[in-house]
């Protein structure tokens, strides 16, 4: 059994900071170090979009361009988790986010889809 169970949402007014965790657990959390992991949200009435990935070893981060400068996505391996920092949140960023992994390596021309497992989600909301 794999899971990825993120935390950290919460409502937030524009211009304030949260952090999102991953957690990693099961059959896949004990290589988790060998995957690459990444965020994306979807806002109501939307379709899914990518927001950061991160290379196995996290020498190698992608953003989208609408958050480049403001989120900042980390990991560390030894605790099977995955963060996303946000800071200067604005109302557009409002969606439910979710973790994902994928086993294959994170390349400039395919770093946004290929993910092989989700977790639920954790809600964002920024207020104006």
């Amino acid at each position: 059994q794999v899971q990825l169970v993120e935390s950290g949402g919460g409502l937030v007014q524009a211009g304030g900071s949260l952090r999102l965790s991953c957690a990693a657990s099961g059959r896949f959390g004990r290589t988790v170090s060998t995957y690459a992991m990444g965020w994306v949200r979807q806002a109501p009435g939307k379709e899914r979009e990518f927001v950061a990935a991160i290379s196995w070893s996290g020498g190698i981060t992608y953003y989208t361009d609408s958050v480049k400068g403001r989120f900042t996505i980390s990991r560390d391996n030894a605790k099977n988790t995955v963060y996303l920092q946000m800071n200067s949140l604005k109302p557009e960023d409002t969606a439910l986010y979710s973790c994902a992994a994928r086993g294959t390596p994170l390349r400039s021309t395919d770093y946004r889809g290929g993910w092989e497992y989700w977790g639920q989600g954790t809600q964002v909301t920024v207020s104006s």
